[in-house]
């Protein structure tokens, strides 16, 4: 008799979690589910309650007799489990906000995933998600990781190389929008087209065919000019030069816009900073109306505000993914993966983000071949301060941290980088633990520094 699956969801506070339960109440025929535990920390339990709540009203109101628990305790909600999705954010938005904010200071780009506030958002994650896998180990050796938490390429990379943990895949909505998005554009359904994805997570290119065999890439690349080019809402539209996509003959992501049009994007970006606030500041603000809905009582849907945050569709990935890899259903879904020869540009043993089938051994990755001399160079450069940035992460050591900042296109080196790195540094102190030396040592040269300053002005 089959007992059911039991899901764990860690930072199960967060405002995507309706989306997550949505996606599980549509796929419950295929994926049983007997509980579902979310977890939080000591300061999102507020949250997790309003939410927690909420979802169970979602099931509540399907045909499906499916038990919401909440608890604090990681540990007895991972005991059997067999699947365990991460969406946690360490520091909370409070902390992307500084990610955001001390780079523009200094004219530099702050965003989540991407230049300095993207490996500082590596730093504070990959200790706690190594954390979890130990705990993984003991508790639910046979559960399947799905990671959505940021920077995911990174993580899912730390899961494999440090954590020694393989069953993992790394998820991401942006291939979900572009592949149903791209196929309005034709005037043909998602099934008529054959998608291949190849690179990193946040830093992929895609092909296209259809069900023919023949490629429409250019077709839909003509067609990106004329509507909606599938952006999350998070991007701004700064259009990609037609002529660069069309020597590619492939389609970036959107994210590629913080690199082909940097100096745009970070001009867009440092206006919003001394404007209206970076997009972690209008997402706290999204957030606050979130909750407040979560709250009524009468609310047992998923509101439509909540594609406002940024991360539409994310049950499409995580949901679908579970319930291929339980049912063996072999779907195709891009996911970030040990590459296995995929993107032949990159070591065998690295984490890329590519397409693959989803069945019961987890992702067969789908071999996209070698990248154009353009594209291979981008994305080795990317991969090697990907590579730094976890190590730094995992080691806790300044210089290596150093020269991530120094590696990274969206940083600047010199001085100032240094400036940004030591500054991060010190504001996100009580998430660092690993780089306690180096903090202790910034602490104590900003007191002398300030010593020094009084003695001259008392002379």
């Amino acid at each position: 008799m089959n007992k059911g699956v039991k899901i764990v969801t860690i930072g199960g506070g967060s405002s995507y979690t309706p989306e997550l339960m949505e996606g599980f109440i549509k796929r419950y025929e295929e994926l049983p589910i007997r509980e579902i535990w979310l977890v939080d920390i000591e300061d999102g339990k507020e949250k997790l309650e309003i939410v927690g709540k909420m979802a169970q009203r979602m099931w509540d109101a399907s045909p499906y007799d499916v038990k919401i628990h909440l608890t604090l305790d990681r540990q007895k909600a991972l005991k059997d489990a067999d699947f365990v999705t991460t969406q946690f954010r360490v520091g909370l938005l409070e902390a992307r906000i500084k990610d955001e904010r001390i780079p523009a200071y200094y004219g530099m780009l702050g965003q989540e995933t991407n230049g300095a506030g993207g490996m500082f958002k590596a730093f504070r994650t990959i200790p706690v998600i190594l954390d979890i896998v130990e705990d993984m180990k003991r508790l639910c050796p046979d559960a399947w990781l799905v990671n959505f938490t940021n920077p995911s390429g990174m993580v899912t990379e730390a899961v494999i190389r440090y954590g020694k943990w393989d069953k993992v895949v790394g998820l991401c909505n942006v291939p979900v929008m572009a592949m149903m998005v791209e196929p309005e554009l034709l005037g043909v359904k998602t099934e008529d087209l054959i998608y291949k994805f190849a690179g990193l997570n946040h830093f992929h290119w895609h092909k296209v065919a259809d069900k023919h065999g023949k490629d429409v890439t250019l077709e839909i690349i003509n067609k990106m000019y004329e509507g909606d080019a599938g952006l999350p809402t998070n991007i701004h539209d700064i259009p990609f030069y037609k002529e660069q996509l069309k020597q590619m003959n492939m389609i970036p992501c959107g994210y590629h816009r913080y690199y082909y049009r940097e100096e745009e994007m970070l001009a867009y970006a440092l206006e919003e900073y001394k404007t209206i606030g970076t997009r972690a500041q209008q997402v706290k603000q999204t957030e606050t109306e979130l909750f407040d809905l979560y709250r009524d009582p009468h609310l047992d849907h998923k509101p439509e505000q909540l594609a406002k945050r940024g991360g539409a569709h994310y049950s499409d990935a995580a949901c679908e993914t579970i319930a291929s890899i339980h049912a063996n259903k072999n779907t195709h879904i891009v996911v970030s993966t040990k590459n296995n020869g995929a993107v032949p540009d990159l070591p065998s043993d690295c984490v890329v983000e590519v397409s693959a089938y989803l069945g019961a051994q987890g992702a067969r990755a789908i071999a996209f071949g070698k990248l154009p001399a353009a594209e291979r160079g981008w994305l080795q450069v990317m991969k090697n301060m990907e590579l730094v940035t976890i190590e730094a992460a995992v080691t806790g050591n300044y210089g290596t941290a150093l020269q991530a900042f120094t590696i990274n296109p969206m940083v600047r080196s010199g001085d100032t980088a240094r400036k940004i790195l030591d500054e991060l540094l010190l504001a996100h102190k009580k998430y660092l633990p690993q780089f306690k030396e180096s903090i202790e040592r910034l602490e104590k040269e900003k007191v002398q520094i300030k010593d020094e300053l009084s003695r001259q002005l008392s002379e």
